[in-house]
């Protein structure tokens, strides 16, 4: 199934109301609060079945089947039967890890329950094709397009088990391709109304008439020569304008995949602080050296290149920081687009009276992590100062869910705790930057330990099939061996969806000093994502098309939590191994 191994490879958000694309309205949000806080703690307790399935692993699959079945007949209101979505991520998390036929079997339960839903067809036809039953595969995948005429994905699984000599084509093969200008205003149209049409916030930060003026301003600017790489860097400024995190083609994957290397801008730079830097020369150690500035690049200044490709970056409201920790991740790739793929590049640098014409790229990097801020090489961390009175927790991920390892996540933080308890101590760091997201239920898990009075994480969850309030709309109490002591949260502008979620209580509720820059995201998140496709060019896209909002709703939407001490790691900072917000931390303790 495509469209969900996308979404883990490429975000972290939450996972709830993932489709193929299609076109009808959001549905109304449902579960704001109500009149009897009793039938809503009712409500709310309802229990996933998912995870009893996942916990009861041990038992033989029909086994696990008949225990859904049993269960759906002798207790229909005890537990969550509705949310086909986590079933069926149950059913991949079987698939992922190799066990084919009890995937198989979860699938074929779901395509009972949901018989009329498109997308257990689909995930029933991947089980088969998994399994090398072609004739059950390709039945179920027509079925699936059936009933979603949409379903691009099954239609391509189709034509290839149908015609397995003939190749998918490739971003690479695309690059130069060329269609014609009538096709590429069809899919600008189809885009803009694709995307009003299915996120439920499309203009919660652009208005109608300057969002499909953007559009036209694109059409205007398409021709018979335009290829289909200018055509995909134009639909990322259109995707952008909803200033969504959980909308866009797929980062800059896409883009990064098709740009031959001899067009990559050939030496590896750094926008910090307004300025940008040479981190590495690579094979231009003869032109430039590391932390030369670089003052224009082919004659444009480099501040207007900067403002122009953030136009094409998605993030959330109007925060930047996420703009600018992708640029320095993709930057190789992104000036070529934003420059319109020169042969040849020449640079400005402060200093220098000439500018520098550039060897052509022979390699590069994309720069996932900042290499100054030292990674523990897992998603979850604990250290202790020498002294042990101070305590660093790392949470690079939320990535953990009911339906798959959120019991890892649990059990963690009880040990973790269970120590810090133990050793005295009095200052708590959280670490939560480089953190993309993930689930609401470990998110809530840690902020138990952190709170020390009850607290509802939810105001607002609403997302395609709900029909009464989510379990994070219940109040959650404190674990009875909550820290006590002083907390810091350290936080960067790649902390999305969850992880905004996650410190807008830290900050409503006051749980502690915030140190670094404004987070890439904050209480109000646009999640899950619908895949789509355009007709003619066949570029694919994500729609978030889900609304999940914390009680938090003091704070601003348009920008990202904001820290107590704004502190950024400099150029100096980066190149010599610096963690300047840590360090800045640890002196706000020892003071």
């Amino acid at each position: 199934m495509l469209k969900l191994k996308i979404l883990l490879a490429f975000f972290a958000p939450l996972i709830l109301g993932f489709t193929a694309c299609r076109m009808e309205k959001s549905p109304a949000l449902v579960g704001e609060k109500g009149d009897d806080s009793n039938e809503i703690i009712n409500e709310a307790a309802k229990l996933s079945i998912s995870k009893v399935l996942r916990e009861n692993g041990d038992l033989p699959v029909e086994e696990r089947v008949a225990l859904y079945l049993r269960l759906r007949k002798e207790s229909p209101d005890a537990y969550n039967f509705e949310n086909e979505d986590e079933m069926t991520m149950y059913g991949y998390s079987l698939l992922w890890s190799g066990e084919n036929e009890e995937a198989l079997a979860i699938f074929k339960l779901i395509v009972s329950q949901f018989p009329d839903s498109s997308n257990p067809y689909d995930s029933l036809g991947e089980a088969y094709m998994v399994l090398g039953n072609t004739e059950q595969a390709i039945a179920n995948y027509e079925k699936s397009l059936e009933l979603n005429p949409d379903n691009f994905n099954a239609e391509d699984q189709i034509e290839l088990m149908k015609h397995p000599e003939k190749a998918l084509e490739k971003p690479t093969d695309k690059f130069a391709k060329v269609f014609t200008a009538k096709k590429y205003r069809e899919d600008l149209d189809q885009l803009g109304n694709k995307l009003l049409e299915v996120h439920p916030n499309a203009l919660k930060f652009i208005t109608k008439e300057d969002f499909w003026k953007v559009v036209e301003e694109k059409k205007s600017l398409v021709t018979d020569q335009t290829t289909y790489a200018e055509f995909n860097w134009h639909c990322t400024e259109i995707i952008a304008n909803l200033n969504c995190s959980h909308t866009s083609m797929g980062r800059f994957n896409q883009e990064n995949e098709m740009l031959p290397l001899s067009l990559r801008f050939p030496i590896q730079v750094r926008w910090v602080n307004d300025q940008l830097f040479v981190i590495d020369p690579l094979n231009n150690e003869e032109n430039v050296a590391v932390k030369d500035e670089i003052l224009s690049i082919n004659g444009l200044p480099v501040a207007e290149i900067i403002s122009d490709i953030y136009k094409h970056i998605s993030s959330q409201g109007y925060v930047e920081t996420t703009k600018k920790h992708a640029f320095n991740t993709w930057a190789t790739g992104m000036i070529p687009f934003a420059l319109g793929f020169p042969e040849t590049y020449e640079v400005g640098v402060n200093g220098k009276v000439a500018p520098i014409v550039l060897n052509k790229a022979e390699s590069y990097q994309n720069l996932y992590r900042d290499p100054s801020i030292a990674s523990c090489g897992e998603p979850l961390c604990l250290e202790f100062l020498e002294d042990n009175k101070t305590a660093i927790l790392t949470v690079s991920s939320f990535n953990f869910y009911p339906w798959n390892n959120l019991n890892v996540f649990e059990e963690y933080m009880d040990n973790s705790f269970i120590e810090i308890e133990e050793k005295g101590v009095e200052n708590l760091i959280v670490d939560v930057r480089f953190n993309g997201g993930g689930s609401q239920e470990s998110s809530i898990y840690l902020l138990r330990y952190l709170v020390d009075q009850p607290f509802t994480y939810s105001s607002i969850a609403g997302y395609e099939g709900k029909k009464e309030l989510s379990e994070t709309q219940k109040p959650k109490a404190p674990f009875e061996n909550a820290f006590k002591g002083q907390c810091y949260f350290l936080i960067d502008g790649n902390g999305n969806s969850t992880t905004g979620h996650f410190m807008s209580m830290v900050k409503v509720l006051n749980l502690g000093v915030i140190v670094g820059e404004e987070l890439g995201s904050n209480q109000f998140c646009s999640a899950g994502q619908t895949v789509c496709r355009l007709s003619n060019t066949k570029l694919q896209y994500y729609v978030a098309n889900n609304t999940h909002v914390t009680t938090a709703t003091s704070l601003p939407d348009e920008t990202g939590i904001l820290p107590d001490h704004y502190v950024t790691q400099g150029i100096d900072d980066y190149l010599n191994k610096v963690d300047r917000v840590k360090q800045f931390t640890i002196g706000l303790i020892n003071e």
